[in-house]
Parts: structure tokens; sequence; C-alpha cells
């Protein structure tokens, strides 16, 4: 194997990225700038040490804690509940949420062997008691799992006297009614809202 094959043989174990792509990354390297490649070799031998999660709220930051947790001008009652990091990096980029986040670090998934131990759920409850929260909103994905976790959260996470709530799911906008599967569509009728 020669370094084109063990540099595309890399890339394809990255996600999304099948043997053509990745042939093609590397080629595409190996023709390119040689600084380029230089730069990109030093930003992923040094990811590691310069990224971390948030001891707060687990999110990948260069600072801890993270901005976010660090802003005031958050509303610091409100928690808005991820899976993984990149799920609160990409609920932070719509503007729309103006609240705190808390990673979970992954979901209940009892044939994986993940029970709710494994998760970042002991720290969630900790910070709600010490912290003045009066919202959790979980954002979990709506799968089977998902749903589960986001239950479990719900049951133990209301006797604590907060509100907990779901984001709402159901049809994409520009979706059309016929390929939409009939979870989606139960979902969509349940979380309906008043015009």
């Amino acid at each position: 194997m020669n370094a084109i094959d063990e540099l595309a043989d890399s890339f394809s174990r990255l996600p999304g990225i099948g043997k053509k792509s990745a042939t093609r990354i590397a080629y595409h390297l190996l023709k390119g700038d040689p600084a380029f490649c230089h730069q990109f070799a030093r930003e992923l031998t040094t990811l590691h040490e310069r990224i971390k999660q948030c001891s707060v709220c687990g999110v990948f930051t260069e600072t801890d804690p993270c901005v976010i947790c660090s802003d005031p001008l958050r509303d610091h009652s409100l928690i808005c509940v991820v899976e993984q990091p990149q799920d609160a990096a990409i609920i932070d980029a719509s503007h729309e949420f103006p609240g705190l986040f808390h990673v979970l670090g992954g979901v209940i998934a009892p044939l994986e062997g993940v029970g709710p131990d494994q998760l970042n759920i002991s720290s969630l409850v900790e910070r709600i008691r010490r912290d003045n929260v009066k919202e959790v909103i979980i954002a979990t994905n709506p799968t089977v799992e998902g749903d589960t976790t986001a239950l479990y959260l719900q049951r133990i996470l209301s006797p604590l006297g907060i509100t907990v709530s779901r984001l709402a799911s159901g049809l994409p906008v520009g979706g059309d009614i016929e390929y939409a599967d009939k979870l989606t569509l139960a979902r969509s009728f349940r979380g309906r809202t008043t015009l």
C-alpha cells in the first residue's frame, strides 16, 4: 500500500466519505498547495490538545467554561438537553434558543449496553438544583432511543418542580404529506398549533 492508498484509507474511515471520495481527496491534496497540507496536518495534530468538553455543559470548546456558559446575556434559567455536542452547535446557530445547553453524551440504548448511568444525567440534576433552572427543553432525536431518553428525563426531572418540555416534531416546511411516514404524521397532529 503506497502513501496515497494509506491516506485514502484514513479518509474513508470518516463518516460520509466512501472509498472513491477518499481517493479523490487524497489526490486533490497531492496536487494542491503544500502549505495548505502542512496547515491541515497541524490543525489535525493539535485538535485534541486545543478542543475539550466544557466542564459545565459538555459542548466542545477551547475555553472552559465555554463561551455559552460564560455569557451573562443568555438565559441561565433555561437548559436545552441534547445528545451530542454538535447538536448544541446546530441549535445555537439557529439563534432561536437564548438559554444554556447540557450534553448527555448519547441516549439510553439497552441493546448497545447504554443505560442512564452512562449518560451525563446526574450532572444535569445537579445543575438544576444549584443554578435555579426553571425549564429544561429535551432536544433528543425523534428515534426510539431518543424518545426513551426523553421519557426517562421527564420522569426524573418533573419532581424537581421545573417545567420539562420537548422539541416539537412533525412535517418539515416545504415537505409533502404524501412522502411523510405514519409516525411523522401522528406527531404532526399531536403537536399542532392554533392559528
